[in-house]
């Protein structure tokens, strides 16, 4: 036989070995999870820049606003983070309070949520109406007072 024919056939038997004996196959597939979280880290400091270490925290969910949803305090850097429940979108509110001192913070969560200005939250139809209202009040009583006096 040829050298040629005795290589063919030594790799055809070290094929049909490789068929025959069992192995183990490690397949290369991928799993891919995720969870979207929203994390609200907050930063307390006094007006001095003084961090407000260990100031106690109220979260409160646009659904009670008289319970707080959690509780909690605030690190040596005046640091507290928490992850709302995105279930209820709205305007979240966030006390922070140490010694006396404190102040509070809204924070919009989900699509509809937006935070009151400082117009209290009226229209501009509104605000006009008011603006309005305080003008011609303002003339009226002018005119009143600037009126002559029959006699």
């Amino acid at each position: 036989m040829c050298r040629k024919w005795r290589s063919i056939i030594a790799i055809i038997g070290i094929l049909m070995l490789g068929l025959v004996l069992p192995t183990e196959a490690y397949a290369h597939g991928v799993n891919i999870e995720y969870t979207s979280n929203v994390e609200i880290e907050i930063i307390a400091r006094y007006d001095t820049g003084t961090p407000m270490a260990g100031a106690q925290v109220l979260v409160y969910a646009p659904s009670d606003l008289s319970t707080p949803w959690l509780t909690g305090v605030c690190d040596e850097e005046g640091r507290f983070s928490f992850a709302p429940d995105t279930s209820q979108p709205g305007i979240w509110d966030v006390k922070v309070r140490l010694a006396g001192h404190g102040g509070i913070i809204h924070i919009p969560i989900g699509g509809d949520a937006t935070v009151m200005d400082g117009s209290g939250g009226f229209s501009h139809l509104q605000i006009g109406l008011m603006a309005a209202c305080v003008v011609w009040g303002s003339v009226g009583t002018a005119l009143y007072f600037s009126r002559r006096r029959r006699t």
